[in-house]
């Protein structure tokens, strides 16, 4: 009987001891689930002298003011660590303004947990700095940033690790393939600092960051968050899309020059009863602009007259023998330009003009004018020159760079000075294949209707030529670089990262400029700021050589 009762207390002992146990297990299974799930950032695991670290942030996105960076501590075989010491320091620079700086240490909360609060006084990158150390002299650190409105914590463990890494590639005789990418160390405020090994800069006292031989090689230069912040450099996207351009340039109104009608005459005569006087007024077609006596017309008039007597008497007698001589007389008339309906008016009145009127050819202005009246008139003489102003070309000067884009049928605005806030819309018409000799530039002719005659010749016109270039592959202005004849843009390879690369360009349009090669869609440029930066390559590539 006390055998079974002594079994049964040590049964009830070790379910209660289980018990105990198991309710243990599962508050730190929630614990590490509080600390890690939910709302945190995406989770950033650091390794180095025996530690392993994962960070997290709540909230995810970082925020103006309180925020949260939690931590799971493990030895590098995955054991809890409960007596590590994390301590934070967080720091914003801003020009002319002292350094704001905040620092604090983590609390455990859990079997290897630790959580820790964190103070962004305003929007913007911090730089931050994490030490953890354990009593038994394991020490990780790691530098990076906190940039409110982004995804989470940014860390890169730094001396230690490097250290670590250095020691296991020298014990064993066996240099370490990341060890042999380091070229040096430099301080990412002092690029000039130059060491063989990591430790502090002897300018500030800032960690040294190492430095790879590709970094060395692509000319790549490092640039903190902080600086990047201070200096003001930002990076945007290679883009692919639809790229317009506008050509500007200044035209001149001038007459449609396929409308132009000159009046001459192919024999000698003398000018009478001038209408058409006086320079710019208006013709129509058809209507006299003056009479002409010429003894030629007067013979030629004869002999017609003659031809169609004897036509007739021929025609009464049943005869057709002066057919061939009217014929004659009548081609004769047609071919000093007298029309049909002037041979008819002579056929009635029996007898010929002494002086024959001369009609308009077209409708339009006298802008050529050189008879008087009583002047005499020679064979081919140009008389007037006639030009309808129902439609105007305008004459686009382009430089020689923008030619290339002229073509037939493109679309175009005009606007003219005298009218302002009024545009009017016109397609280029022509491209003249020759260059002005003295002005170095290229003729682009518009056609225009006038029904207003608001457009008159030797008017001035700002022309708008629109170029649509298609789908492109497309680069802010302000990334590009000119250095001599190439051109050259710096690439946002992330952590600090920048490395230049020459490219070949298109077109511009003032915003972007079309990538010929040298870069593809969605890789980060810097836009801004990118002269600094480029100073600080070239310094760096000296000292390097030096």
């Amino acid at each position: 009987m006390n055998e079974q009762r002594r079994i049964g207390r040590r049964r009830r002992n070790a379910l209660a001891a289980l018990g105990v146990l198991t309710s243990l297990g599962i508050a730190a299974w929630l614990a590490r689930g509080a600390l890690m799930g939910g709302s945190s950032g995406p989770a950033l695991e650091l390794q180095g002298a025996g530690l392993r670290i994962r960070v997290a942030s709540r909230p995810a996105l970082v925020r103006t003011g309180h925020n949260e960076l939690r931590f799971e501590v493990h030895t590098a075989d995955g054991a809890p660590v409960d007596d590590a010491e994390i301590t934070l320091r967080d720091a914003m620079t801003m020009p002319g303004m002292a350094d704001m700086t905040g620092q604090g240490r983590a609390e455990r909360v859990g079997s290897g947990l630790y959580r820790a609060e964190v103070n962004l006084e305003m929007s913007g990158t911090w730089r931050l700095s994490v030490d953890a150390k354990r009593a038994s002299g394991e020490t990780l650190h790691a530098e990076g940033s906190l940039t409110t409105g982004a995804m989470g914590v940014r860390l890169a463990s730094a001396s230690a690790e490097a250290e670590r890494k250095s020691a296991e590639g020298t014990s064993n005789g066996t240099p370490d393939s990341s060890a042999d990418a380091i070229s040096h160390y430099t301080c990412p405020m002092h690029p000039s600092v130059h060491e063989s090994q990591p430790g502090k800069c002897p300018i500030c006292g800032m960690d040294l960051v190492a430095v790879t031989k590709e970094d060395v090689a692509s000319g790549a230069v490092r640039i903190d968050a902080a600086r990047r912040q201070r200096i003001g450099i930002r990076s945007a996207p290679v883009t692919r899309e639809r790229f317009q351009r506008i050509v500007r340039a200044v035209g001149r109104v001038v007459y449609d020059e396929t409308a132009l009608v000159d009046v001459s005459l192919k024999t000698r005569g003398w000018v009478r009863d001038l209408r058409a006087n006086a320079l710019g007024v208006p013709v129509r077609k058809g209507e006299p602009l003056f009479t002409v006596y010429s003894p030629e017309l007067y013979a030629a008039q004869m002999e017609y007259l003659q031809a169609l007597r004897g036509a007739d008497a021929n025609a009464e007698s049943g005869s057709r023998r002066g057919d061939a001589l009217l014929r004659a007389a009548r081609a004769r008339l047609r071919l000093w330009d007298i029309s049909d309906a002037e041979i008819e008016a002579i056929e009635r009145r029996g007898t010929p003009l002494e002086a024959l009127p001369i009609p308009a050819p077209a409708s339009g202005y006298v802008i050529e004018k050189n008879v008087v009246e009583g002047g005499t008139i020679e064979p081919g003489m140009r008389l007037f020159r006639i030009a309808p102003l129902d439609r105007i070309w305008i004459d686009a000067q382009l430089y020689e760079a923008d030619l290339k884009v002229a073509a037939v049928g493109q679309s175009a605005t005009v606007r003219l000075p005298f009218l302002p806030g009024n545009t009017l819309e016109a397609k280029v018409a022509y491209v003249y294949p020759y260059l002005d000799g003295d002005t170095r530039t290229g003729r682009v002719r518009l056609v225009l209707a006038n029904p207003g005659l608001e457009l008159r010749p030797d008017m001035y016109a700002d022309i708008e030529l629109h170029v649509d270039r298609g789908e492109q592959t497309l680069v802010p202005v302000s990334a590009v670089i000119y250095a001599g004849e190439r051109r050259v843009v710096f690439i946002d390879r992330g952590d600090g990262r920048l490395v230049p690369r020459e490219i070949q360009i298109g077109l511009g349009n003032g915003e972007y400029y079309e990538v010929v090669s040298g870069l593809d869609a969605g890789e980060q440029v810097v836009v801004s700021g990118n002269f600094l930066v480029g100073a600080e390559s070239r310094l760096a590539s000296a000292l390097e050589q030096w």
